[in-house]
């Protein structure tokens, strides 16, 4: 069939779009309810949308496998002495005419459908599907461009592998944005990259640098290239210090006043003053800590293993920063510790040892962020709140708590959004106007690495059957305690 297939193929997709668009239009043959027409379109505009979604994504998946397939076609026609490069740059350049893309993004185009198509089979098969986007699948070709073969098939096995084990209630990587699943992408890259945090973290600190780049409008971009542990501490030093300055008779955004206090503190060396937009100056009257929650694999803490520590608000640090931070004492920094048999929270802070009975503390850890869909705002900036209301019957426990943060605390009582049931273990869903689910995600805990040495002592601490206090050792309490105090000290 060839040329007429293809014709015909795409000559039924466009009647097809014709229909849909009379249906978004509400000029279909028949209305979607005849006893609610304008309900009855609402919803189905959302039907449309959801279906979109998926053809979208299966006409990504179709237009990456065309591209290599011709890149191959080309190469096999070519010349025998055609230039390697000359051929990549024309098959690149015909793309690119095509498809109305510059030459740079035809070539990352044709890399990243490359890789679907001969390195990640489970995610090009999620894209034919429908179930990731065309953003999800580039998530997953960066993140898995500098592992080896063996690397890359675990993350890709482990995030679209059916029989990978995931809470029930747990959003699959299509149900979440594409930015959200690169942050999670990105902290199991970290776990179980093959080489260790530490090294690839200290050739990342020879490359740290301000950039400047000139904009539009007499305005400019600066930024710097800084450790993780610096870079987050200064944003969230902005931001509390934004925050004071705001008030009835302050007229500027958030936004803008993280901007005018960090140029205040690059011109002035302080962020205790912010230039209006009218060019006089203002100040918080007092000094405000932000507070970031450091979470800790024991071992990595006492310098058993190299293993990542969580940075809220950032991913996977290396264990020496996370040392650094809790040995250091740094007030805005609060540290969790998980428990080396099973990777949960152990500890939070100096006092509260046991978490369950610290009711806010352990939503923080349970969540991690504002449960709701594709919200990034972390744990330690958000509300308590009753899923069921206290006047409703509602108890104050772990599993009737959620912790939206302020934006979506106020669409659930103004916008009709409802939380769903929690658990001990799992945040809340939502559920919309319209009556659909979505559902929130989880938190990816996992259990921490264990020493050689403990290991040939204890036996294979993953079977499950690995007693702390049977091989002698109490690294949960006694050695954690050890190590804080002789700093505390």
């Amino acid at each position: 069939m060839g040329k007429a297939a293809v014709a015909k193929a795409f000559g039924d997709i466009n009647a097809a779009l014709a229909v849909l668009n009379a249906e978004a239009e509400g000029c279909g043959s028949e209305a979607f309810s005849a006893a609610d027409p304008l309900a009855g379109l609402a919803d189905g505009c959302l039907d449309i949308l959801a279906g979109a979604r998926v053809a979208e994504a299966g006409l990504a998946g179709l237009k990456a496998r065309a591209a290599v397939k011709y890149a191959d076609t080309a190469q096999a026609i070519a010349p025998l002495d055609a230039p390697v490069q000359a051929l990549e740059m024309a098959v690149a350049a015909e793309i690119g005419s095509l498809l109305a893309l510059s030459d740079r993004a035809a070539s990352s185009f044709l890399a990243a459908s490359h890789a679907l198509t001969t390195s990640l089979p489970k995610t090009l098969a999620a894209l034919h599907n429908g179930t990731i986007s065309w953003q999800h699948a580039r998530v997953m070709v960066d993140e898995t461009a500098t592992l080896n073969p063996a690397g890359a098939a675990a993350l890709e096995a482990h995030f679209l592998d059916p029989d990978t084990p995931k809470p029930a209630a747990a959003a699959t990587i299509g149900e979440m944005p594409a930015y959200r699943f690169k942050a999670k992408a990105r902290t199991w890259r970290e776990r179980h990259h093959a080489e260790s945090i530490e090294q690839r973290h200290a050739k990342g600190v020879t490359d740290r640098r301000v950039e400047y780049r000139p904009d539009q409008d007499g305005m400019a971009w600066l930024s710097a290239y800084l450790p993780a542990d610096q870079a987050l501490a200064g944003w969230n030093r902005l931001t509390a210090d934004a925050r004071e300055l705001q008030g009835p008779k302050e007229t500027r955004t958030l936004t803008q006043l993280r901007a005018d206090l960090y140029g205040n503190l690059l011109l002035a060396g302080t962020t205790t003053g912010g230039a209006t937009a009218a060019g006089t100056a203002a100040g918080p009257s007092s000094s405000i800590r932000p507070q970031v929650l450091v979470t800790v694999p024991v071992f990595s803490l006492l310098g058993l293993t190299d293993e990542p520590a969580m940075l809220d608000g950032f991913g996977p640090i290396p264990p020496s920063m996370a040392r650094r931070l809790v040995a250091d004492g740094a007030g805005s920094f609060y540290r969790v510790l998980v428990d080396p048999r099973d990777g949960a929270p152990l500890e939070i802070g100096r006092t509260n040892y046991r978490v369950s009975q610290a009711m806010r503390n352990w939503l923080s850890l349970r969540d991690g962020k504002c449960p709701f869909p594709g919200c990034s705002n972390n744990s330690l900036d958000n509300e308590a709140d009753h899923i069921l209301a206290w006047h409703q019957g509602g108890t104050t426990g772990i599993s009737n708590l959620g912790q939206p943060c302020p934006k979506h605390h106020k669409l659930r009582h103004i916008g009709g959004w409802k939380p769903t049931p929690a658990t001990a273990t799992d945040p809340p869903g939502w559920i919309s106007p319209t009556g659909r689910h979505y559902k929130s995600e989880h938190q990816d805990w996992e259990p921490p690495h264990w020493p050689e040495q403990l290991r040939f002592a204890a036996g294979d601490p993953t079977r499950g059957d690995v007693d702390l206090v049977r091989i002698g050792l109490s690294l949960g309490e006694d050695g954690i305690e050890r190590f804080l105090h002789a700093r505390a000290n």
